[in-house]
């Protein structure tokens, strides 16, 4: 079992290391964590694109040392053409996954780094953002190893992949070291003109120009009409803490709910990593997903408020379901989906958590001729019925999986949290959370530890219960003998997706952990 990373100083966690010491080296050169953050997340955008990129969404939750926690939405809307009509005249009955009708909506990733600069400014930062992106634009210009996770994702999604325009130019035979100049002069020139280029500019134009070439529904004027927000995070009163998360159109509140729900099923009473543990949580997942099915889409388009989703009424209501010792039916998870979770807390305590994604893997796949950009699908989980929930609508924001976790914990210290992997992620933020916070195991125990999903992840379309099969033995017995349709997986199955986290300990000790699944390090000082 891998050991926790220790601390003092500042700490940047990422599902690749190169973005961590990315970011690591600008909380030695002074910066704070949001700093930070963007550097590491300019870094990874260029190094892993399999799971992630400019051209998706991001997401924070930042928790300042001495002041109240606050959460960017850098997610974007649906292009003011993408009306189901424009679907429905082409002879679509579903928005595809793949290819220029999929890249529907505004990619709001760089609009959350300009946003969150400006918040880091106000709490002291003043790193200049040439310095921010410079091992990005590196990396770019002179190559960077490709991970095997890359290396695997590539092959089994070839054959979808390989036909959608610039894909394979840009992501194929490229050997054991890619470069992507392309995309490292946008960064250059986003480094000189400022991020707000991405948007109203030269670069802008560009990249509308593209994509209304390739046939996609996105013009300048979606782009120009973007702007990042601020929002207040989600929250939830636990006996261990109090819990923050992304709040709507995200399933930030299905992670909280989880927590709610199985707190009140008794979680704290049975022993860590049990079938009672397990089993508990999985019922909880199963409460939670169908507050999801009902409640979490756009807010402006959403039935209750956060708060009424999170009411204790409701989470009592969920948990009364729960029958400890049988497994409750389970129908059809959602779609698969790509990302990347990173965390950082600097010397001062600012503590920040994050995530940027482009969906599934590789997004779209279509990648921008001039720029090198690879865009997004999150617009793919619009639904063409105008009376289901996500139902498309111009400018509507699409549902997301994306969910960064942080908690303030009565002991006094700050965790953050958080993993890729579509209906995995409030899952794992589950197994991690309630093994550090709630039993006590060494962060990077909690998140190395054997795991489960129910559900989809990335590359997979099986609702079942997947489980590792690390677990002790007679757990995975005691799961099938109440009920629960279970899938075997191996050892550190990648399927479980990538978890990492931080935990700033009263008196300043930072421990980190990064997730032995992926290709990603805990880099400190």
């Amino acid at each position: 079992m891998l050991n926790s990373v220790w601390a003092t100083r500042g700490m940047v966690v990422a599902p690749h290391s190169l973005a961590a010491e990315s970011g690591c080296a600008v909380l030695r050169e002074g910066g704070n964590a949001i700093e930070a953050m963007v550097a590491a997340a300019a870094t990874i955008a260029m190094v892993y694109p399999h799971m992630n990129g400019i051209g998706g969404d991001g997401f924070w939750v930042v928790l300042p040392p001495g002041g109240a926690p606050f959460a960017i939405e850098a997610c974007g809307p649906a292009a003011g053409l993408a009306g189901i009509g424009w679907y429905k005249g082409r002879g679509l009955d579903a928005i595809p996954f793949r290819g220029p009708a999929a890249a529907n909506t505004v990619a709001g990733t760089i609009g959350g780094w300009k946003l969150a600069l400006e918040q880091a400014q106000k709490l002291g930062g003043r790193m200049p953002l040439h310095r921010l992106l410079a091992d990005s634009i590196h990396y770019g210009r002179e190559g960077f190893p490709v991970t095997p996770s890359q290396t695997l994702c590539t092959a089994h999604k070839r054959e979808e992949l390989a036909p959608q325009p610039g894909f394979a130019a840009t992501f194929l035979d490229q050997g054991s070291r890619m470069r992507r100049p392309k995309l490292a002069a946008v960064m250059e020139q986003l480094a000189a003109g400022g991020l707000d280029g991405f948007y109203r500019g030269d670069l802008a134009r560009s990249m509308a120009a593209d994509l209304e070439k390739l046939g996609s529904p996105l013009r300048l004027a979606d782009f120009e009409l973007y702007w990042a927000r601020l929002v207040e995070p989600a929250t939830l009163a636990h006996g261990s803490g109090q819990l923050f998360n992304m709040t709507l159109p995200t399933q930030g509140p299905v992670s909280l709910a989880i927590l709610g729900i199985a707190e009140r099923a008794g979680l704290a009473d049975f022993a860590c990593d049990t079938a009672d543990h397990v089993h508990c949580l999985v019922e909880a997942t199963k409460q939670a997903f169908a507050l999801r099915d009902a409640y979490i889409t756009d807010p402006a388009f959403a039935p209750l408020a956060v708060e009424e989703i999170l009411a204790p009424a409701r989470l009592d209501e969920a948990a009364s379901r729960i029958d400890q010792f049988k497994a409750a039916p389970w129908g059809a998870g959602h779609v698969p989906a790509d990302t990347v979770w990173l965390g950082a807390i600097d010397k001062d305590g600012l503590a920040v958590s994050f995530i940027q994604s482009i969906y599934h893997e590789y997004g779209s796949g279509i990648v921008l001729e001039e720029s090198g950009v690879n865009w997004q699908n999150r617009g793919a989980s619009f639904k063409l019925d105008p009376a289901h929930l996500w139902a498309l609508a111009p400018g509507k924001k699409p549902f997301h999986t994306l969910n960064p976790a942080a908690a303030k914990l009565k002991s006094g210290g700050t965790l953050i949290y958080g993993t890729m992997g579509g209906d995995g992620q409030p899952q794992t933020q589950a197994a991690v959370y309630s093994r550090h916070a709630l039993f006590g195991q060494p962060l990077q125990q909690a998140v190395s530890g054997p795991r489960w999903l129910l559900g989809r992840t990335w590359g997979q379309n099986t609702d079942t219960l997947k489980i590792e099969d690390r677990f002790a033995p007679g757990v995975i017995e005691d799961l099938l003998a109440r009920g629960h349709v279970v899938e075997v997986y191996p050892a550190f199955s990648e399927t479980m997706g990538h978890a990492g986290g931080i935990h700033r300990h009263p008196g300043g000790v930072l421990e980190g952990a990064a997730d032995p699944r992926g290709n990603g390090a805990a880099a400190g000082f």
